[in-house]
């Protein structure tokens, strides 16, 4: 017989942990932890998938000190407005970044003061442990070439040229030769 205090989850074995948190799908671990301020797994887990990825953490130090169009986003990394958008989910989903939509044009920017301590110590730890990397060195270079640029007209010529062969992709206006 099982302890009084212990439960089942979905007719499953018993958590003699109480009060239980283990849920299905892991929801009651995620609100746990943001609710105590401290770093739970789940949030774990999402910092590390975030940072799991070269493109990624390219466009989180992309962020530093400032807000960028997803356009800005596209022309450093080179990569397809849909693909930029769904690292940029990722990145939002682990709470590194936030965005804000303007009419058709989507803005993010580093994880404000609210942000968690883990989330505020993985962006340090990035920052630190990359700033020497010629990637992050030749990507600052390039982004001051891509904000110098109008970001109306970036975004026009990409979407101009997407789907069009033989074309210049996003990305072919900050790289140096």
């Amino acid at each position: 017989m099982l302890p009084e205090r212990a439960t089942t989850l979905l007719d499953g074995p018993a958590c003699l942990t109480p009060p239980c948190r283990a849920t299905r799908n892991g929801r009651m671990a995620k609100s746990l932890s943001r609710q105590t301020g401290g770093i739970g797994l789940w949030d774990f887990m999402a910092i590390t998938k975030a940072l799991a990825d070269e493109q990624r953490v390219r466009m989180l130090l992309a962020l530093q000190g400032r807000e960028l169009c997803l356009c800005q986003l596209v022309e450093l990394v080179g990569l397809a407005s849909s693909t930029v958008s769904k690292h940029m989910s990722i990145l939002r989903q682990s709470r590194l970044v936030e965005g804000r939509k303007v009419g058709r044009w989507v803005y993010y920017r580093l994880a404000g003061a609210g942000a968690s301590a883990a989330v505020r110590q993985a962006v340090e730890w990035v920052r630190k442990s990359l700033a020497d990397d010629p990637q992050v060195l030749d990507d600052a270079q390039r982004l001051a070439r891509i904000l110098k640029l109008d970001p109306e007209a970036l975004c026009e010529s990409q979407a101009h040229w997407s789907g069009k062969s033989g074309k210049p992709r996003p990305g072919a206006v900050g790289r140096s030769k």
